[in-house]
């Protein structure tokens, strides 16, 4: 098939944008609208083409889901689950069925972003006690949750946006429960694979904390001489910023702790400062003149006393993402000190601040008490987990979050609200029975994810309106043999295939229009081809960028690239072997 200089400008910018987001050079949101931008400027879309993602009543709804997310997170609605689903048990087996049997039910219902943020805590906290590695326990519970998300439109953002573009392509709304016949399918498949031969697969790996405090890292505290020669120097003026063994994560001054030290702040006498390093960092800081030791006692590097260590996950959209921590002023936005970063389950033995971060690196942060308040929804990190702090839990807030999230799904369910609306009154009924604060409500609301999938819509409506979907439909059908099964199944392996490369909602944004294409020249109902890239666009087991959860858990369980393969491409087989079978037969030709 003939397409015009503009269908070959639109497979441009898409091969474009995906090589920019695997770069990982620019993040998700300036790759997107630089790619929507270029689209609208050509020519290629209108305006209002480009942007109509905004106003798309499936995005709109994600971005009211984030009040109740907020309310959740704050509440701690989601730590009170956590804890629930982990119980009392040390038994790794039992632990591993709460934890799949739980949670996968549960993300049908709630987004699995919160709920793979909280349970991650709760998991490195059970484990620390246990001492069963958490690697046995989050990828079996992430892929839990991305299952569940499948069998409701509720369940996960990519389901929600599939439900946008079928009303935008003026076909009948989904309701609330359309997927779950073949969700249900999908996730008995799953489970029977994680309960059975993905537990065996299951990888044994340290988290960032445990590696941090397995090897002999050392605090040695020096004190700063009275009228010495770094007394009245500032930090970088007396040389301390660029040690080779060590580096200053701490200074105490007269009863107070500063536990990010500006650069800039000048050292008093009888300062004590605190240094983390190898063995050999006491004979490097002996060296320098004006300090000496202030005990002849090193201690290990510890959760316990005064000192609040917490272990943060970066997002895509963290400043810090492609540069170093010096470089970003990490200590002075975030007024933290980072002791160690873990990178693809595996920690880092350089110098912190010499290292160029990437998105999905665990450090394990020395800070104050009120950072996981402050920064807890922040999208600038993917979880914030405290260490050796036990969950805070607001009962009464908890249990009126659940409440109202449980009426929002009997108002849609029941009542037929949509659930745009029923989302609207939960988050205003949310924010009325004070259970989020507009802090922590402005902080959770993730604009950049919301301007990511909007400018998506920019490419999946110049793929249909150019005649790229047309052409790429007719390649399946051919393919296929004009045989609709099998242009099913081509179009569900093409699915994850952009899934794992892309992002779900991305995938599921650039695959709608060809699905329906296809359908279109096949003579077909195109149901069964909306619910192939419904699943197929969740179905993002084998790499940590497939799917956001993914990449939450990759430091936190200390896994490696090779784990989400070893473990997920059995399940992503078993999986589309599942949906090909449920889809026929739930929604026919």
């Amino acid at each position: 098939m003939d397409i015009s200089w503009q269908g070959w400008f639109t497979i441009a910018v898409v091969a474009a944008t995906l090589a920019m987001l695997l770069w990982e050079r620019f993040t998700p949101d300036r790759v997107l609208i630089a790619a929507a931008g270029a689209l609208m400027v050509t020519g290629v879309l209108t305006p209002v083409e480009a942007l109509s993602g905004f106003w798309n009543p499936g995005v709109l709804t994600v971005a009211v889901l984030f009040v109740l997310v907020a309310a959740l997170r704050t509440t701690g609605a989601i730590r009170w689950i956590g804890d629930w689903m982990l119980g009392r048990s040390n038994s790794t087996a039992r632990t591993q069925t709460r934890l799949i049997a739980i949670s996968g039910p549960l993300s049908a219902f709630v987004n699995n972003t919160p709920i793979v943020a909280t349970v991650t805590a709760a998991v490195e906290h059970w484990s620390r006690r246990s001492g069963v590695p958490p690697s046995h326990l989050l990828l079996p519970m992430n892929y839990a949750t991305i299952l569940g998300g499948m069998t409701t439109l509720l369940g996960t953002s990519t389901n929600l946006i599939v439900a946008g573009l079928v009303a935008a392509a003026g076909l009948p709304a989904l309701g609330m429960f359309a997927p779950l016949g073949v969700g249900l399918a999908v996730m008995a498949a799953g489970f029977l694979y994680l309960l059975t031969v993905g537990g065996w697969l299951l990888p044994e790996r340290q988290s960032v904390f445990q590696q941090a405090a397995g090897v002999h890292e050392y605090a040695v505290e020096m004190l700063v001489e009275a009228d010495g020669p770094v007394s009245g120097k500032t930090i970088a003026g007396a040389g301390l910023r660029q040690l080779a063994g060590s580096y200053l994560v701490e200074l105490h001054r007269k009863g107070h702790a500063y536990p990010a030290v500006s650069p800039d702040m000048r050292l008093q006498d009888a300062d004590r400062l605190v240094f983390i390093g190898g063995t050999n960092a006491i004979a490097e800081l002996r060296a320098i003149p004006g300090l000496r030791p202030a005990t002849d006692q090193l201690f290990k590097l510890t959760g316990d006393g005064e000192r609040k260590l917490v272990e943060v996950v970066l997002s895509a959209y963290n400043p810090a993402v492609g540069r170093t921590l010096v470089q970003c002023g990490f200590r002075r936005r975030y007024n933290a000190a980072v002791l160690a970063i873990s990178r693809r389950g595996q920690r880092l033995h350089h110098k912190p601040g010499a290292v160029e971060l990437q998105a999905g690196d665990t450090l394990l942060v020395e800070t104050d008490d009120e950072f996981a308040t402050r920064h807890g929804n922040s999208s600038d990190f993917l979880v914030v987990t405290e260490i050796g702090t036990p969950p805070r839990v607001d009962r009464r807030r908890a249990t009126a979050t659940l409440g109202i999230l449980a009426l929002m799904v009997l108002a849609n369910t029941v009542l037929g609200v949509p659930i745009l609306w029923s989302a609207v009154a939960a988050a205003a009924a949310v924010l009325v029975a004070n259970c989020v604060g507009f802090r922590e409500l402005r902080d959770s609301l993730d604009l950049r994810l919301i301007t990511v999938i909007a400018c998506s819509f920019a490419l999946g409506a110049a793929i249909d309106k150019t005649g790229v979907a047309d052409m790429v439909a007719g390649a399946l059908g051919t393919w296929a043999k004009a045989d609709p099964f099998w242009t099913l199944v081509f179009l569900y392996v093409v699915t994850v295939l952009f899934t794992e490369l892309l992002t779900n909602n991305a995938a599921a944004v650039l695959m709608f229009p060809i699905g329906l294409a296809a359908a279109q020249q096949l003579g077909v109902d195109p149901m069964p081809f909306v619910m192939t890239v419904m699943i197929g666009a969740s179905a993002g087991f084998m790499s940590p960028i497939g799917y956001q959860t993914n990449l939450m858990i990759y430091g936190p369980g200390g896994y490696r690239f090779t784990d989400y393969v070893r473990v997920g491409a059995p399940l992503s087989l078993v999986v589309g072997m599942a949906a090909m079978w449920a889809i026929p037969r739930f929604w026919p030709f």
